[in-house]
């Protein structure tokens, strides 16, 4: 059985949060260097994709928690893996074999789990984040007009990231996190690209990020006019993910769920963060609180983004099995 399949019978689970389950850890500096990057010449501690290569297994396990806990797709640990983000440690020559590998631990756990139970198939999502650069806006308020990236520049950087996660054996692309709409179309054109040169028909999803209380994402748009910017792509999935609750989201996942014509997801943060920057919202209350999107038909695709962990995929993987997938 393949995604398209699997989505037809039910609401499925994306897993939680990657960083969360990383800061339990608390690895040193000299555990995300390892002794291949031991004498690299800049601080890498925060790299949480370079530990795909330095600490694989803890990836791993991970991975295995959120499938054990009911998670139908996992995401790669990825989503700074671009040249573009890489550029802050100094390892854009190492952009092709972190997409690569973290694909392949994420497969390699998903068949593991299938096998124990062959009924229930997992799969792989190769995560692609926005990168710390924005095509739309300026980042010196002096001068409106400058621009910190070109859109050929991002095309680039993506292509390789997408080269590698296919390469490593993801089932989809997730174009997540976009808060800026033309870098979401400079990934979603390298894709397109690449699966062209390939002639393969990988399913793509997308997430977009609702920054503010204003209802837009940073770049300007409303979550329908962000859908049908890039309805002209061949898309899987659409949904938000980041920056709120699932409260919070509710209101414009009932929106694009009016609009989209495609499959919808949802995977919000365990509530908003405290003053510590902590995430205190217990699995029960985020099961409480997604219940109502599954009772009024919204999803096809619901997991958990910032501060959730096993025990919040659980919680909503069961919730899941009482409703109905979303019909297109």
């Amino acid at each position: 059985m393949n995604l398209n399949e699997a989505v037809k019978n039910r609401i499925l689970v994306l897993d939680g949060a990657m960083g969360t389950m990383l800061q339990a850890y608390s690895f040193s500096e000299d555990d995300f260097r390892g002794s291949r990057f031991k004498n690299h010449p800049v601080p890498l501690q925060g790299n949480n994709d370079l530990l795909s290569l330095t600490q694989p297994k803890a990836i791993r396990d991970i991975h295995i928690a959120y499938l054990e806990a009911g998670a139908d797709i996992l995401e790669t640990n990825t989503f700074s893996s671009t040249s573009i983000a890489m550029a802050d440690y100094q390892m854009e020559g190492l952009v092709y074999e972190l997409n690569y590998e973290s694909a392949k631990i994420a497969k390699e756990a998903s068949e593991l789990i299938t096998l124990k139970n062959p009924l229930k198939p997992r799969f792989v999502a190769g995560s692609i984040g926005p990168t710390n650069k924005t095509a739309s806006m300026s980042p010196d308020v002096n001068d409106p007009g400058f621009r910190a990236i070109t859109f050929d520049e991002l095309v680039a950087s993506y292509r390789e990231q997408v080269e590698g996660l296919l390469d490593g054996g993801v089932d989809a692309l997730l174009v997540e996190t976009v808060f800026d709409t033309l870098n979401a179309k400079a990934a979603l054109y390298a894709v397109d690209e690449v699966k062209e040169e390939r002639k393969i028909d990988t399913p793509v999803m997308v997430s977009g990020t609702i920054t503010d209380a204003s209802g837009r994402t940073l770049s300007g748009q409303t979550v329908e006019a962000f859908f049908i910017s890039i309805s002209h792509i061949s898309l899987f999935s659409i949904g938000l993910n980041c920056a709120l609750g699932a409260d919070q989201l509710k209101p414009y996942i009932q929106r694009l769920s009016r609009v989209a014509n495609i499959y919808t997801s949802a995977h919000p943060n365990a509530g908003l963060p405290n003053e510590f920057g902590a995430y205190d919202q217990t699995p029960q209350e985020m099961r409480a609180l997604i219940a109502p999107y599954l009772e009024e038909n919204l999803l096809n695709i619901i997991g958990g983004c910032c501060g959730t962990n096993p025990e919040h995929i659980k919680q909503i993987a069961e919730e899941t099995l009482k409703h109905s997938p979303r019909k297109l």
